[in-house]
């Protein structure tokens, strides 16, 4: 039976390549980022397909080195959000009408070039802008985006497929129109992902959706370089508008337009309620109610059984604490380890940690770089400095930081004595674990302690070699985290193996890398064609 549906590529998860000395892609890669490095780039708003020079000029420094400039972005006016706006209104027609499988090849082809031609391009401007090692640039920036376009081309097409009725009577025909919203989305991305931020306005795009991308202040060099590349790929003009400008002025523009269909957003919980309460406000101006689609913070967990794998413990422990600079919503900041567990590890652990090397991403022998910017610098040694005054704390790893050149802080790990330690409750989005020793016949206490602590419910983990104690976690936990993982770090979800999202205070859980997040992005219409209609009003039960 032929298949009336096109049949994308079957999508595979992109390779890591390890950029080994010796290896091209790192040849290619110091390449790039020297090129990059000796440049200042000049980076336009695009609306409609067009760069627009505003001259209100903001610059974007190198987090690890912030005397060095590394590009001029104009800022968005009020004015040029508007025109945003229009633009993609005017370009909703053509692009929803689209054949989605002629969108799909868009992305399909973006995807082949991140892969080849522009892979170093990317992951260098991701090192430089937001102060990652190639490794971690190589999973963000590219393997990730690769894989985000590659699923969410054939889960679109399960969607066109599934979306039909599976009955149609011989007297009539039904059907189901795929549409996509009815209006504009607003795509709000962070700077921690720079696979998010191309996703974010990329994914409603693929449904038929055309919209407003607003990147943040502390990824424009990279979320740029991506615009072009979604453009170079064949991305018509109006579709997606990259809108830098100040937060404040661009929300409150987009939130005030009637034609407001939907919001993809990443970023911050208070960021994230402040929108949802002016979407509310304004749902009386809307032609529709708008799709609200977030995913916030995280207090991220890790639960050891007296019973576990004490050495993939301290591996998860600092991977998944102190990779990415614990600038991961799914970072491990919070643990909770029994007491003969942590006497047994105790000084691995912080012999292990002692190892880790700090620097320049453009070394490629560091293991961690600087943080985004002076005010994650100040919020993150905050908590350290209070701890460092705390008779209840103990900081048994790093605890020093150093900002005269580039945001850099240690890894840092806190012992509290109380649960509720406010280094354990709050988010700190940075390379602080805190960990609590609790009485190793406390496990089931401990559970419940880990569930009611936090507002977030992103991810966690549990550490437990029988069966019984991990499914006493996993009914504990249920509601603790989105993403749950076993034996293993809470981070490194895979498109298509791990759909992510968290509850709560995290976000929507509409599950970024699966079919439940390009559903958001559709308002199907049901058909019914009638071929034998009545002519007779009367029913047989009135004789």
């Amino acid at each position: 039976m032929v298949n009336s549906i096109p049949m994308p590529p079957t999508p595979v998860n992109e390779p890591i390549l390890g950029y080994l000395p010796g290896s091209a892609e790192r040849a290619a890669l110091e390449v790039e980022l020297k090129r990059q490095s000796d440049e200042i780039l000049e980076i336009p708003c695009i609306i409609n397909g067009e760069e627009v020079f505003t001259g209100d000029v903001v610059e974007q420094v190198m987090p690890h080195d912030h005397g060095h400039v590394i590009a001029r972005v104009h800022m968005a006016s009020k004015t040029n959000v508007e025109e945003a706006i229009q633009a993609s209104l005017d370009a909703h027609e053509m692009w929803s009408t689209m054949p989605w499988q002629s969108r799909a090849a868009i992305f399909l082809k973006a995807s082949e070039m991140l892969k080849g031609p522009r892979r170093a391009e990317i992951n260098a401007s991701t090192m430089l802008n937001q102060s990652k090692t190639c490794h971690q640039a190589e999973i963000d920036s590219a393997c990730e985006l690769i894989d985000f376009w590659r699923f969410n081309s054939d889960y679109a097409r399960q969607i066109y497929e599934d979306m039909q009725p599976p009955v149609s009577p011989s007297s009539m025909w039904n059907s189901s129109e795929v549409r996509p919203l009815e209006g504009f989305v607003f795509s709000v991305t962070p700077f921690n992902f720079s696979s998010i931020a191309a996703n974010l306005p990329s994914s409603m795009a693929i449904m038929g959706n055309t919209g407003v991308w607003k990147p943040s202040r502390n990824s424009y060099v990279s979320n740029y370089l991506l615009m072009r590349l979604m453009m170079d790929a064949g991305l018509p003009a109006g579709v997606i508008n990259f809108i830098p400008g100040k937060a404040s002025m661009v929300g409150d523009t987009v939130l005030a337009h009637p034609m407001l269909a939907g919001i993809h957003f990443t970023g911050s919980t208070s960021v994230f309620r402040k929108m949802w309460r002016d979407v509310a406000n304004n749902l009386e101006n809307y032609r529709s109610y708008p799709r609200v689609v977030g995913e916030t913070g995280g207090k991220d967990f890790i639960v050891a059984h007296p019973d576990c794998d004490e050495a993939a413990l301290i591996v998860a422990l600092l991977r998944g604490s102190f990779e990415f600079q614990g600038q991961k919503c799914s970072a491990a900041s919070r643990a909770y380890i029994p007491q003969s567990v942590w006497k047994n590890i105790k000084d691995e652990y912080i012999a292990e940690v002692g190892k880790i090397t700090l620097g320049d991403p453009r070394n490629f022998s560091n293991f961690m770089s600087a943080v985004i910017d002076k005010k994650s610098f100040d919020n993150i040694t905050g908590y350290i400095d209070r701890a460092k005054a705390d008779s209840g704390c103990e900081i048994v790893t790093g605890g020093n930081y150093d900002g005269s050149t580039g945001y850099f802080v240690e890894p840092t790990t806190i012992v509290c004595s109380d649960p509720q330690y406010e280094s354990m409750k709050e988010e700190i989005f940075g390379p602080v674990l805190s960990i609590h020793v609790y009485a190793d016949d406390e496990f089931e206490k401990v559970l419940k302690t880990c569930d009611e602590t936090s507002e977030y419910a992103l991810t966690g983990s549990i550490f437990a070699t029988k069966r019984e104690d991990i499914l006493t976690a996993m009914k504990a936990l249920r509601y603790s985290a989105g993403n749950f993982y076993i034996n293993d770090k809470p981070t490194g979800a895979v498109v298509g193996q791990q759909p992510f999202g968290g509850a709560r205070g995290s976000g929507t859980n509409d599950k970024a890398g699966s079919p439940l997040n390009l559903l958001r992005w559709i308002s199907p219409r049901s058909i019914k064609e009638t071929f034998a209609p009545p002519h007779e009003w009367t029913y047989g039960f009135l004789g």
